[in-house]
């Protein structure tokens, strides 16, 4: 049996770090428990912190050899966490793969408006609308983009985020076949969703 040579806990084999202190396990095997050493009371548990970009990162000199605790991907009164894209960006990317990153904006943007919204259209995923809207030679999109409008305004509305109902200059754009427009419109009003 191994001891932790640093705090006296007991540790399974195998293990290449104390699960109580975090101290690194490169002793002889079979070392005694040492007589006199007091067990630590309050041991820092690995810590998630959210950054101003709000990725996660871990507070590494807590991490104790157990897993991290996540935080709710759910923040400020129960908003989806939405990410702000910078559109010149994602244009110039779109631009430069001939398209294919217009794609994975795209499907992007409607996995967003779904978290965003969650509603009854909230099932299909970007992928699902991505392929409706190639097999119904883009009609299935120009649906969609009407129908982000009008549930952004609403979630505008629950969450106490100005958005006007932009459905119509969507629905108008996409039919005029101008939809890197309507992308950069969406993702406009997504950006106001997103943690600042």
């Amino acid at each position: 049996m191994k001891y932790c040579s640093s705090c006296g806990t007991q540790v399974q084999e195998g293990l290449a770090f104390c699960p109580n202190c975090g101290s690194p396990m490169n002793q002889p095997q079979n070392v005694e428990q040492p007589q006199n050493v007091e067990q630590p009371q309050n041991v820092e548990q690995p810590q998630v912190n959210v950054n101003e970009n709000n990725n996660q990162q871990y507070n590494q000199n807590a991490y104790a050899g157990g897993q991290p605790n996540y935080q709710n991907n759910q923040n400020m009164g129960g908003r989806p966490v939405i990410k702000n894209r910078s559109i010149g960006v994602a244009i110039l990317l779109s631009i430069v793969t001939c398209g294919i990153y217009g794609i994975i904006w795209f499907i992007s943007m409607v996995n967003d408006v779904n978290a965003l919204c969650n509603d009854e259209h909230s099932n299909q995923s970007g992928g699902v609308v991505f392929l409706l809207t190639i097999v119904t030679c883009g009609i299935y999109g120009i649906v969609w983009f009407y129908q982000a409008g009008k549930r952004m305004a609403t979630a505008g509305q629950k969450y106490g985020v100005q958005i006007s109902d932009n459905s119509t200059v969507y629905l108008i754009l996409a039919i005029f076949a101008l939809m890197i427009v309507d992308y950069c419109l969406v993702q406009a009003d997504l950006n106001k969703f997103s943690v600042q």
